[in-house]
């Protein structure tokens, strides 16, 4: 905002077509703040963020919806059915099976026996936590986006379930450059390339081995994340 600190400082990267850029930081490092840029949650006070050589901040609001699938910690679900909350537009029912194959949710949308049909309570207070960021992330690989943005969206998953939605994240066929928030490094090690952020800073970035043997407080990271790692079927 412009009644305090910057945010973000003197921060440069770019991401090519079809890239997986992980993003990773200790709390309030900007995380968040760096990717709600490219959406224009927020909009940059200096500098420029551009999306295909152009600034977001020529872009339509609804061209940006069109080409950006983004995807919160804290999934917002509306009252509705299940293929309500999947598509705003006509997307054929297979494909939307598709989605929901590759998030990890068509099992246990098939299970409440109404599919698609199925109806949501508002938030989705009817569906854990996990069933709730999986049907997010289905909405977005629905529309097929050119960005695919996941802010911390798989932190209520198990181990298992979220390395088999990582799996299918990254061979989507219609290949989205790709930006995933994380806490954990488990979740990035496969990522083509990581930003270490720290105080609003980009203090590092590589591929996880490299940053293992570079950055001390990505190899900090990596220790706790890996040291609490066993989250058990209760976060499914």
């Amino acid at each position: 905002g412009n009644d305090g600190e910057d945010v973000l400082k003197g921060i440069t990267f770019s991401a090519a077509p079809g890239e997986i850029v992980g993003i990773i930081g200790p709390t309030a490092s900007g995380k968040s703040s760096l990717v709600s840029l490219i959406p224009r949650f927020y909009d940059a006070t200096g500098g420029r963020v551009l999306v295909d050589g152009v600034d977001v901040k020529e872009c339509e609001e609804a061209e940006l919806k069109r080409r950006i699938g983004f995807v919160f910690q804290k999934a917002s679900l509306l009252k509705g059915t299940v293929r309500e909350n999947l598509c705003a537009e006509d997307v054929p029912d297979e494909k939307l099976w598709e989605a929901l194959e590759k998030a990890q949710a068509a099992d246990f949308v098939r299970e409440k026996g109404d599919g698609l049909d199925h109806l949501i309570a508002q938030a989705g207070r009817n569906l854990s936590g996990g069933q709730r960021q999986r049907l997010s992330i289905a909405r977005a690989l629905a529309r097929e986006p050119e960005i695919l943005i996941l802010d911390d969206a798989s932190s209520a998953l198990d181990f298992v379930t979220e390395a088999a939605l990582r799996q299918e994240i990254f061979r989507l066929p219609f290949h989205p450059t790709i930006l995933i928030v994380s806490q954990r490094t488990s979740s990035l090690m496969e990522c083509d390339r990581i930003l270490v952020l720290e105080e609003g800073t980009v203090i590092a970035q590589g591929r996880h081995e490299e940053l293992l043997e570079s950055c001390p407080l990505y190899a900090e990271i990596h220790a706790s994340s890996m040291g609490t790692g066993k989250r058990g079927a209760a976060y499914a």
